[in-house]
């Protein structure tokens, strides 16, 4: 057990998160490839199924499709699955599932049926896993009406968020960037703390010029703001944490503090989440923009294994400190 004092990681806040759902609710149940005796491959779900059994954490075949389809019909039965899936790569197979079953089933029974099922799953490169280990897909997903999109940046939001999640009523993707699961430790104060879903969280207050960012944009945005503040430019730091529905209102506000944007994403540029965004901002903010829309995001191929390559693919904080310093100067 980890020291509270000293802080959790991302991966100890996600399992106590899990842990303590699962003792509060018995209808809380996981599910997923190798979340029982393994633990996990990421080690998320260590020791829960010694705690409580194969009926509460059980080990799936080697299926997407039927870890999403199993958690469905468990969610409208009664019980709130937490699905793992090992890489968000791997979700691709359970695509059907997720999007013509679990997200349309309140409107295709006219809210008789809910699905309170949490599609959790790891994302992002910066690995060197190449394809099929590290693809940033929640774009695929925020397009989709009747389900919620979450990327936690830190372990404490982790852990609120997926606490929201699980209590949520409706079917909700949870995206968990791998390179963060152990490179940051917070102290987590409130073991008990809700994050609503939709609500945006400031993480730097600044006047110069705003970021809009999530999951490791939010690391790469902090980065960069330390470097463009020693020249005394103030970077305001917006955290969406959930991309669907996006907190408009949070948005607004930040704009029309600064009057400059930089929306930031490790998912493919074109028709990225920040498209969304930007077009959200030119339609009904204009009036408070004082330059261009910019945005940064992974380049429109396939990671690959080589390193140097996949680091010339990634956002970095370098182009992000870049379009920081073009935007203050406009």
């Amino acid at each position: 057990m980890a020291d509270p004092q000293a802080g959790r990681t991302m991966v100890q806040v996600l399992h106590d998160t899990l842990r303590a759902e699962m003792l509060r609710d018995p209808a809380v149940v996981v599910m997923g490839q190798d979340v029982g005796i393994k633990g996990g491959v990421f080690k998320v779900t260590d020791g829960l199924h010694a705690e409580f059994g194969p009926m509460r954490v059980l080990d799936t075949p080697i299926s997407e499709i039927v870890i999403a389809g199993a958690a469905i019909g468990a969610a409208m039965m009664g019980l709130r699955p937490v699905a793992e899936f090992q890489f968000a790569d791997y979700m691709h197979a359970a695509y059907d599932q997720i999007v013509n079953q679990a997200a349309t089933m309140r409107w295709r029974s006219v809210g008789a049926w809910s699905v309170p099922v949490v599609f959790r799953a790891p994302s992002g490169g910066g690995v060197h896993g190449g394809v099929y280990h590290s693809q940033s897909i929640e774009a695929l997903y925020g397009h989709i009406p009747g389900l919620r999109v979450v990327v936690p940046a830190t372990p404490r939001d982790a852990g609120g968020l997926l606490r929201a999640a699980i209590r949520d009523d409706d079917p909700v993707v949870f995206f968990e960037h791998k390179a963060l699961y152990r490179r940051h430790r917070e102290i987590v104060a409130d073991d008990a703390e809700v994050v609503p879903l939709g609500v945006a969280r400031l993480d730097r207050e600044g006047g110069d010029v705003s970021v809009i960012t999530y999951g490791m944009g939010v690391h790469l945005a902090r980065e960069a703001a330390d470097r463009c503040a020693a020249d005394g430019i103030a970077t305001e730091i917006l955290d969406l944490r959930t991309l669907s529905p996006f907190d408009r209102e949070a948005v607004a506000r930040t704009v029309a503090r600064t009057g400059k944007v930089l929306l930031v994403h490790e998912a493919n540029r074109t028709m990225g989440p920040a498209a969304e965004i930007a077009a959200f901002i030119a339609e009904e903010l204009f009036t408070d923009l004082d330059g261009p829309i910019l945005r940064i995001g992974a380049a429109d191929c396939h990671l690959p294994y080589n390193g140097p390559e996949e680091t010339a693919i990634l956002p970095d904080a370098a182009r992000v400190e870049e379009a920081l310093r073009r935007l203050a100067a406009h």
